[in-house]
Protein backbone atom coordinates (compact mmCIF):
# COMPACT_ATOMS: atom_id res chain seq x y z
CA UNK A 1 0.00 0.00 0.00
CA UNK A 2 1.51 3.31 -1.11
CA UNK A 3 0.90 6.15 1.34
CA UNK A 4 -0.16 9.64 0.17
CA UNK A 5 2.77 12.03 -0.14
CA UNK A 6 2.45 14.70 2.56
CA UNK A 7 6.09 15.76 2.35
CA UNK A 8 5.39 18.82 0.22
CA UNK A 9 2.77 20.06 2.68
CA UNK A 10 5.23 19.75 5.55
CA UNK A 11 7.92 21.52 3.52
CA UNK A 12 5.57 24.34 2.51
CA UNK A 13 4.48 24.80 6.13
CA UNK A 14 8.10 25.34 7.08
CA UNK A 15 8.57 27.78 4.21
CA UNK A 16 5.44 29.69 5.24
CA UNK A 17 6.71 30.10 8.79
CA UNK A 18 10.15 31.24 7.62
CA UNK A 19 8.73 33.76 5.13
CA UNK A 20 6.23 35.08 7.68
CA UNK A 21 9.03 35.70 10.16
CA UNK A 22 11.23 37.39 7.57
CA UNK A 23 8.46 39.66 6.25
CA UNK A 24 7.55 40.60 9.82
CA UNK A 25 11.15 41.59 10.41
CA UNK A 26 11.00 43.69 7.22
CA UNK A 27 7.95 45.51 8.57
CA UNK A 28 5.31 44.03 6.25
CA UNK A 29 1.65 44.24 7.27
CA UNK A 30 -1.19 41.71 6.85
CA UNK A 31 0.84 38.59 7.67
CA UNK A 32 -1.51 37.31 10.37
CA UNK A 33 -4.53 37.59 8.09
CA UNK A 34 -2.83 35.33 5.53
CA UNK A 35 -1.96 32.80 8.22
CA UNK A 36 -5.51 32.77 9.58
CA UNK A 37 -6.87 32.27 6.07
CA UNK A 38 -4.58 29.28 5.61
CA UNK A 39 -5.50 27.85 9.01
CA UNK A 40 -9.16 27.92 7.97
CA UNK A 41 -8.31 26.16 4.71
CA UNK A 42 -6.32 23.56 6.63
CA UNK A 43 -9.24 22.85 8.94
CA UNK A 44 -11.53 22.49 5.93
CA UNK A 45 -9.08 20.07 4.30
CA UNK A 46 -8.84 17.99 7.48
CA UNK A 47 -12.64 17.84 7.70
CA UNK A 48 -12.86 16.89 4.03
CA UNK A 49 -10.34 14.07 4.40
CA UNK A 50 -12.01 12.83 7.59
CA UNK A 51 -15.35 12.81 5.76
CA UNK A 52 -14.16 10.62 2.90
CA UNK A 53 -15.84 7.20 3.01
CA UNK A 54 -13.80 4.25 4.23
CA UNK A 55 -13.47 1.12 2.12
CA UNK A 56 -16.44 -0.98 3.27
CA UNK A 57 -14.81 -4.29 2.31
CA UNK A 58 -11.74 -3.48 4.41
CA UNK A 59 -13.91 -2.22 7.27
CA UNK A 60 -15.75 -5.54 7.31
CA UNK A 61 -12.42 -7.30 7.85
CA UNK A 62 -11.41 -4.88 10.62
CA UNK A 63 -14.33 -4.41 13.03
CA UNK A 64 -14.08 -2.52 16.30
CA UNK A 65 -16.59 -4.47 18.38
CA UNK A 66 -15.43 -7.51 20.32
CA UNK A 67 -18.07 -10.04 19.13
CA UNK A 68 -17.20 -9.30 15.49
CA UNK A 69 -13.47 -9.52 16.25
CA UNK A 70 -14.04 -12.90 17.88
CA UNK A 71 -16.03 -14.11 14.88
CA UNK A 72 -13.11 -13.36 12.54
CA UNK A 73 -10.36 -15.02 14.58
CA UNK A 74 -8.62 -18.18 13.38
CA UNK A 75 -8.68 -21.28 15.55
CA UNK A 76 -6.56 -21.07 18.68
CA UNK A 77 -6.02 -22.60 22.11
CA UNK A 78 -7.92 -19.74 23.85
CA UNK A 79 -6.86 -21.05 27.27
CA UNK A 80 -3.66 -22.93 28.07
CA UNK A 81 -3.68 -23.08 31.87
CA UNK A 82 -6.82 -24.77 33.19
CA UNK A 83 -6.15 -23.06 36.53
CA UNK A 84 -3.65 -20.64 38.01
CA UNK A 85 -0.17 -22.19 38.19
CA UNK A 86 0.91 -20.84 41.55
CA UNK A 87 4.23 -22.69 41.49
CA UNK A 88 5.33 -21.45 38.07
CA UNK A 89 3.97 -17.91 38.10
CA UNK A 90 6.49 -16.12 40.40
CA UNK A 91 9.46 -16.97 38.19
CA UNK A 92 7.57 -16.11 35.02
CA UNK A 93 6.23 -12.75 36.21
CA UNK A 94 9.66 -11.75 37.52
CA UNK A 95 11.17 -12.53 34.12
CA UNK A 96 8.40 -10.75 32.23
CA UNK A 97 8.31 -7.59 34.35
CA UNK A 98 12.07 -7.22 34.67
CA UNK A 99 12.51 -7.99 30.97
CA UNK A 100 10.03 -5.25 30.16
CA UNK A 101 11.76 -2.76 32.43
CA UNK A 102 15.19 -3.59 31.00
CA UNK A 103 14.05 -3.17 27.40
CA UNK A 104 12.34 0.09 28.20
CA UNK A 105 15.24 1.62 30.15
CA UNK A 106 17.74 0.57 27.46
CA UNK A 107 15.64 2.10 24.69
CA UNK A 108 14.51 5.24 26.48
CA UNK A 109 17.60 7.44 25.95
CA UNK A 110 17.65 6.67 22.21
CA UNK A 111 13.91 6.55 21.55
CA UNK A 112 13.27 7.30 17.90
CA UNK A 113 16.95 7.70 16.99
CA UNK A 114 18.06 6.52 13.58
CA UNK A 115 20.11 3.34 13.40
CA UNK A 116 23.06 5.36 12.14
CA UNK A 117 22.91 7.82 15.03
CA UNK A 118 22.72 5.04 17.63
CA UNK A 119 25.63 3.19 16.05
CA UNK A 120 27.72 6.36 15.92
CA UNK A 121 26.90 7.16 19.53
CA UNK A 122 27.88 3.65 20.64
CA UNK A 123 31.20 4.01 18.83
CA UNK A 124 31.78 7.45 20.34
CA UNK A 125 31.09 6.22 23.88
CA UNK A 126 33.06 2.98 23.50
CA UNK A 127 30.10 0.60 23.63
CA UNK A 128 29.04 -2.50 21.77
CA UNK A 129 26.34 -2.09 19.16
CA UNK A 130 23.76 -3.45 19.52
CA UNK A 131 24.11 -2.34 23.17
CA UNK A 132 24.53 -5.26 25.60
CA UNK A 133 24.44 -3.03 28.69
CA UNK A 134 22.90 0.30 29.61
CA UNK A 135 24.28 3.32 27.79
CA UNK A 136 27.42 4.71 29.39
CA UNK A 137 26.60 8.27 28.43
CA UNK A 138 23.72 10.05 26.80
CA UNK A 139 23.16 13.42 25.20
CA UNK A 140 21.59 16.16 27.35
CA UNK A 141 22.06 14.25 30.63
CA UNK A 142 20.41 16.90 32.79
CA UNK A 143 17.31 17.28 30.63
CA UNK A 144 14.03 15.99 32.15
CA UNK A 145 12.82 12.60 30.92
CA UNK A 146 9.77 10.60 31.91
CA UNK A 147 8.33 13.63 33.75
CA UNK A 148 10.09 12.49 36.95
CA UNK A 149 13.68 11.66 36.07
CA UNK A 150 16.49 13.12 33.97
CA UNK A 151 18.23 11.50 31.00
CA UNK A 152 21.25 10.62 33.12
CA UNK A 153 18.98 8.42 35.28
CA UNK A 154 18.76 6.00 32.33
CA UNK A 155 22.52 5.49 32.02
CA UNK A 156 24.67 2.75 33.54
CA UNK A 157 26.17 5.04 36.16
CA UNK A 158 22.99 7.01 36.79
CA UNK A 159 20.35 4.31 37.31
CA UNK A 160 19.17 4.14 40.91
CA UNK A 161 15.77 2.55 40.61
CA UNK A 162 13.94 1.96 37.33
CA UNK A 163 13.15 5.46 36.02
CA UNK A 164 9.66 6.58 35.07
CA UNK A 165 8.24 6.24 31.57
CA UNK A 166 4.84 5.90 29.89
CA UNK A 167 5.62 2.29 28.90
CA UNK A 168 5.85 1.35 32.58
CA UNK A 169 3.25 3.84 33.82
CA UNK A 170 0.55 2.10 31.78
CA UNK A 171 1.61 -1.27 33.19
CA UNK A 172 1.12 0.20 36.65
CA UNK A 173 -2.19 1.72 35.58
CA UNK A 174 -3.45 -1.63 34.32
CA UNK A 175 -2.73 -3.17 37.70
CA UNK A 176 -4.54 -0.34 39.48
CA UNK A 177 -7.56 -0.63 37.17
CA UNK A 178 -7.93 -4.33 37.98
CA UNK A 179 -7.42 -3.71 41.72
CA UNK A 180 -9.87 -0.79 41.88
CA UNK A 181 -12.64 -2.11 39.65
CA UNK A 182 -12.07 -5.87 39.62
CA UNK A 183 -10.81 -8.18 36.90
CA UNK A 184 -14.19 -7.80 35.19
CA UNK A 185 -13.68 -4.03 34.76
CA UNK A 186 -15.44 -2.21 31.92
CA UNK A 187 -14.43 0.37 29.33
CA UNK A 188 -16.17 2.96 31.48
CA UNK A 189 -14.05 1.88 34.45
CA UNK A 190 -10.95 2.49 32.35
CA UNK A 191 -12.19 6.02 31.75
CA UNK A 192 -12.68 6.57 35.48
CA UNK A 193 -9.19 5.30 36.17
CA UNK A 194 -7.64 7.58 33.55
CA UNK A 195 -9.27 10.60 35.14
CA UNK A 196 -8.16 9.44 38.59
CA UNK A 197 -4.56 8.50 37.84
CA UNK A 198 -3.26 10.01 34.57
CA UNK A 199 -1.85 13.54 34.84
CA UNK A 200 -1.06 13.73 31.11
CA UNK A 201 -0.64 11.56 28.03
CA UNK A 202 0.49 11.75 24.39
CA UNK A 203 -1.02 11.36 20.92
CA UNK A 204 -4.13 9.13 21.00
CA UNK A 205 -4.08 8.86 24.78
CA UNK A 206 -3.78 12.63 25.16
CA UNK A 207 -6.79 13.23 22.93
CA UNK A 208 -8.85 10.55 24.69
CA UNK A 209 -7.89 11.91 28.12
CA UNK A 210 -8.89 15.45 27.19
CA UNK A 211 -12.14 14.19 25.71
CA UNK A 212 -12.85 12.44 29.01
CA UNK A 213 -12.05 15.67 30.87
CA UNK A 214 -14.53 17.46 28.61
CA UNK A 215 -17.28 15.02 29.58
CA UNK A 216 -17.14 12.66 26.60
CA UNK A 217 -18.01 9.13 27.72
CA UNK A 218 -15.33 6.45 27.59
CA UNK A 219 -17.07 4.58 24.77
CA UNK A 220 -16.53 7.54 22.42
CA UNK A 221 -13.36 9.17 23.79
CA UNK A 222 -11.32 7.76 20.88
CA UNK A 223 -13.65 9.06 18.19
CA UNK A 224 -13.34 12.84 18.46
CA UNK A 225 -10.39 14.68 16.93
CA UNK A 226 -8.12 11.64 16.99
CA UNK A 227 -6.04 10.73 13.92
CA UNK A 228 -3.74 8.47 15.98
CA UNK A 229 -6.07 5.51 16.54
CA UNK A 230 -3.77 3.06 14.70
CA UNK A 231 -0.56 4.15 16.41
CA UNK A 232 1.34 2.10 18.98
CA UNK A 233 -0.12 3.60 22.17
CA UNK A 234 -2.59 0.85 23.02
CA UNK A 235 -0.17 -2.02 22.51
CA UNK A 236 2.34 -0.51 24.95
CA UNK A 237 -0.50 -0.83 27.48
CA UNK A 238 -0.99 -4.55 26.80
CA UNK A 239 1.44 -6.16 29.27
CA UNK A 240 -0.64 -6.01 32.46
CA UNK A 241 -3.42 -7.96 30.80
CA UNK A 242 -1.03 -10.78 29.92
CA UNK A 243 0.32 -10.71 33.48
CA UNK A 244 -3.20 -10.86 34.95
CA UNK A 245 -4.34 -13.62 32.55
CA UNK A 246 -1.28 -15.90 32.33
CA UNK A 247 -1.86 -18.97 30.21
CA UNK A 248 -5.23 -17.57 29.09
CA UNK A 249 -4.60 -15.65 25.84
CA UNK A 250 -8.28 -15.19 25.00
CA UNK A 251 -8.98 -13.49 28.32
CA UNK A 252 -5.83 -11.35 28.11
CA UNK A 253 -6.90 -10.13 24.67
CA UNK A 254 -10.38 -9.35 25.99
CA UNK A 255 -8.98 -7.28 28.86
CA UNK A 256 -6.67 -5.49 26.40
CA UNK A 257 -9.67 -4.75 24.19
CA UNK A 258 -11.50 -2.99 27.02
CA UNK A 259 -8.43 -0.90 27.75
CA UNK A 260 -7.54 -0.13 24.12
CA UNK A 261 -11.06 0.88 23.09
CA UNK A 262 -10.87 4.10 25.07
CA UNK A 263 -8.25 5.57 22.72
CA UNK A 264 -7.77 3.36 19.64
CA UNK A 265 -9.55 1.64 16.78
CA UNK A 266 -8.84 -1.20 14.35
CA UNK A 267 -5.08 -1.92 14.17
CA UNK A 268 -4.57 0.07 17.37
CA UNK A 269 -6.94 -2.26 19.20
CA UNK A 270 -5.62 -5.40 17.53
CA UNK A 271 -2.03 -4.55 18.47
CA UNK A 272 -3.03 -4.43 22.13
CA UNK A 273 -4.99 -7.67 21.83
CA UNK A 274 -2.19 -9.42 19.95
CA UNK A 275 0.57 -8.62 22.39
CA UNK A 276 -1.59 -9.22 25.45
CA UNK A 277 -2.43 -12.67 24.08
CA UNK A 278 1.20 -13.38 23.17
CA UNK A 279 2.36 -12.36 26.65
CA UNK A 280 -0.30 -14.50 28.29
CA UNK A 281 0.73 -17.42 26.07
CA UNK A 282 4.39 -16.83 26.96
CA UNK A 283 3.67 -17.93 30.54
CA UNK A 284 2.73 -21.39 29.21
CA UNK A 285 4.65 -21.64 25.92
CA UNK A 286 7.94 -23.46 25.41
CA UNK A 287 9.31 -20.93 22.90
CA UNK A 288 8.80 -17.30 21.96
CA UNK A 289 7.80 -18.46 18.46
CA UNK A 290 4.92 -20.43 19.94
CA UNK A 291 3.77 -17.43 21.98
CA UNK A 292 3.92 -15.14 18.95
CA UNK A 293 1.92 -17.58 16.83
CA UNK A 294 -0.73 -18.01 19.52
CA UNK A 295 -1.10 -14.24 19.77
CA UNK A 296 -2.29 -14.19 16.17
CA UNK A 297 -5.23 -16.44 17.03
CA UNK A 298 -6.89 -13.61 18.98
CA UNK A 299 -7.17 -11.00 16.19
CA UNK A 300 -9.07 -11.00 12.87
CA UNK A 301 -7.39 -13.31 10.38
CA UNK A 302 -7.73 -10.92 7.44
CA UNK A 303 -6.83 -7.63 9.11
CA UNK A 304 -3.70 -5.77 8.03
CA UNK A 305 -1.95 -6.31 11.35
CA UNK A 306 -2.45 -10.09 11.15
CA UNK A 307 -0.98 -10.08 7.65
CA UNK A 308 2.02 -7.97 8.71
CA UNK A 309 2.83 -10.11 11.75
CA UNK A 310 2.31 -13.33 9.80
CA UNK A 311 4.69 -11.95 7.16
CA UNK A 312 7.31 -11.15 9.81
CA UNK A 313 7.07 -14.68 11.20
CA UNK A 314 7.25 -16.21 7.72
CA UNK A 315 10.47 -14.41 6.76
CA UNK A 316 12.11 -14.48 10.19
CA UNK A 317 14.53 -17.29 9.30
CA UNK A 318 16.25 -14.88 6.91
CA UNK A 319 16.34 -11.99 9.38
CA UNK A 320 19.59 -12.46 11.27
CA UNK A 321 20.10 -9.13 13.01
CA UNK A 322 18.82 -5.58 13.51
CA UNK A 323 20.03 -4.49 10.06
CA UNK A 324 18.06 -7.20 8.28
CA UNK A 325 15.00 -6.48 10.41
CA UNK A 326 14.93 -2.75 9.80
CA UNK A 327 15.58 -3.14 6.08
CA UNK A 328 12.78 -5.67 5.74
CA UNK A 329 10.28 -3.42 7.51
CA UNK A 330 11.39 -0.32 5.61
CA UNK A 331 10.97 -2.15 2.32
CA UNK A 332 7.54 -3.57 3.13
CA UNK A 333 5.97 -0.63 5.00
CA UNK A 334 7.49 2.41 3.32
CA UNK A 335 5.69 5.60 4.28
CA UNK A 336 4.11 4.23 7.46
CA UNK A 337 4.54 6.53 10.46
CA UNK A 338 7.41 5.43 12.75
CA UNK A 339 5.11 5.06 15.77
CA UNK A 340 2.43 3.08 13.93
CA UNK A 341 1.31 -0.23 15.42
CA UNK A 342 2.12 -2.46 12.46
CA UNK A 343 5.73 -1.64 11.61
CA UNK A 344 6.74 -1.61 15.27
CA UNK A 345 4.94 -4.92 15.85
CA UNK A 346 6.97 -6.49 13.04
CA UNK A 347 10.21 -5.20 14.57
CA UNK A 348 9.18 -6.62 17.95
CA UNK A 349 8.58 -10.00 16.34
CA UNK A 350 11.98 -9.88 14.66
CA UNK A 351 13.70 -8.98 17.94
CA UNK A 352 12.18 -12.07 19.52
CA UNK A 353 12.86 -14.45 16.66
CA UNK A 354 16.49 -13.26 16.56
CA UNK A 355 17.09 -13.55 20.32
CA UNK A 356 14.66 -16.18 21.57
CA UNK A 357 14.88 -16.31 25.37
CA UNK A 358 18.26 -14.58 25.48
CA UNK A 359 16.82 -11.36 26.89
CA UNK A 360 20.06 -9.44 26.40
CA UNK A 361 20.15 -10.20 22.70
CA UNK A 362 16.40 -9.63 22.32
CA UNK A 363 16.38 -6.14 23.79
CA UNK A 364 19.76 -5.15 22.30
CA UNK A 365 18.76 -6.08 18.75
CA UNK A 366 15.29 -4.56 19.13
CA UNK A 367 16.62 -1.24 20.42
CA UNK A 368 19.15 -1.19 17.56
CA UNK A 369 16.29 -1.45 15.02
CA UNK A 370 15.12 2.05 15.90
CA UNK A 371 11.62 3.46 15.37
CA UNK A 372 9.69 3.41 18.68
CA UNK A 373 12.44 1.31 20.19
CA UNK A 374 11.83 1.83 23.90
CA UNK A 375 8.32 0.47 23.36
CA UNK A 376 9.30 -2.43 21.12
CA UNK A 377 12.21 -3.51 23.33
CA UNK A 378 9.99 -3.37 26.41
CA UNK A 379 7.38 -5.64 24.82
CA UNK A 380 10.00 -8.00 23.42
CA UNK A 381 11.71 -8.20 26.82
CA UNK A 382 8.38 -8.97 28.45
CA UNK A 383 7.66 -11.91 26.17
CA UNK A 384 11.19 -13.34 26.27
CA UNK A 385 11.27 -12.95 30.04
CA UNK A 386 7.92 -14.66 30.49
CA UNK A 387 9.01 -17.66 28.41
CA UNK A 388 12.48 -17.93 29.96
CA UNK A 389 11.73 -16.80 33.50
CA UNK A 390 14.05 -14.81 35.71
CA UNK A 391 17.03 -16.96 34.73
CA UNK A 392 16.82 -15.59 31.18
CA UNK A 393 17.81 -12.11 32.40
CA UNK A 394 21.34 -11.19 33.35
CA UNK A 395 21.41 -9.49 36.77
CA UNK A 396 23.27 -6.50 35.32
CA UNK A 397 19.94 -5.39 33.87
CA UNK A 398 17.90 -5.38 37.08
CA UNK A 399 20.30 -5.06 40.01
CA UNK A 400 20.58 -1.24 39.59
CA UNK A 401 16.82 -0.95 40.17
CA UNK A 402 17.19 -1.81 43.86
CA UNK A 403 13.62 -3.13 43.79
CA UNK A 404 12.29 0.36 42.98
CA UNK A 405 10.26 1.70 40.07
CA UNK A 406 9.48 5.41 39.77
CA UNK A 407 6.19 6.64 38.40
CA UNK A 408 4.26 9.75 37.41
CA UNK A 409 0.90 8.12 38.23
CA UNK A 410 -1.06 10.44 40.53
CA UNK A 411 -0.49 9.54 44.18
CA UNK A 412 1.97 6.76 43.37
CA UNK A 413 5.51 8.15 42.98
CA UNK A 414 7.28 4.80 43.36
CA UNK A 415 6.67 1.07 43.68
CA UNK A 416 8.44 -2.02 44.88
CA UNK A 417 9.01 -4.21 41.84
CA UNK A 418 8.71 -7.38 43.94
CA UNK A 419 5.45 -6.13 45.42
CA UNK A 420 4.07 -5.44 41.96
CA UNK A 421 4.85 -9.04 40.97
CA UNK A 422 2.98 -10.21 44.06
CA UNK A 423 0.00 -7.97 43.27
CA UNK A 424 -0.15 -9.17 39.67
CA UNK A 425 -0.09 -12.72 41.02
CA UNK A 426 -3.03 -12.03 43.32
CA UNK A 427 -5.01 -10.63 40.39
CA UNK A 428 -4.07 -13.56 38.18
CA UNK A 429 -5.17 -16.06 40.80
CA UNK A 430 -8.44 -14.18 41.16
CA UNK A 431 -9.04 -14.10 37.41
CA UNK A 432 -8.42 -17.80 36.96
CA UNK A 433 -11.20 -18.51 39.46
CA UNK A 434 -13.72 -16.77 37.19
CA UNK A 435 -15.64 -18.69 34.49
Amino acid sequence: MSYPNCGNIEKQAGMLSAYAHRKHEYGAQGIQAVIEKLEKQFKEAVAEIEGLPDDPALAAKEPNDLPSIHALRPAGPRRMWASFNKALYPDKIAGAWLGRLAGNVLGDPVEGWSVKDMKNWAEYTGMDFPPTAYWKKIKRPGEPRGHVNRFEDYTASGINGAPADDDTAYTILGMLIAEDYGVDFTIDDVGRAWLKYLPFAATAEDIALHNLMDGVDAQHAADIGNPYTQWIGADIRSDPWGYIAPGWPEKAAELAYRDAYISHRRAGIYGAMYFAAAIAAAFAADTVQEALEIGLTEIPAECALYEDIAWALSVSDGVRDYKDARQAVDDKMKGMHPVHTNNNAALTVFGLTIGGTDVTRVIAETVAMGMDNDCTAATAGSIAGAVGGLGAISPHWYEPYNDTLYSYIKGHPKFSIRDMCRRFGALAEQLHKTP
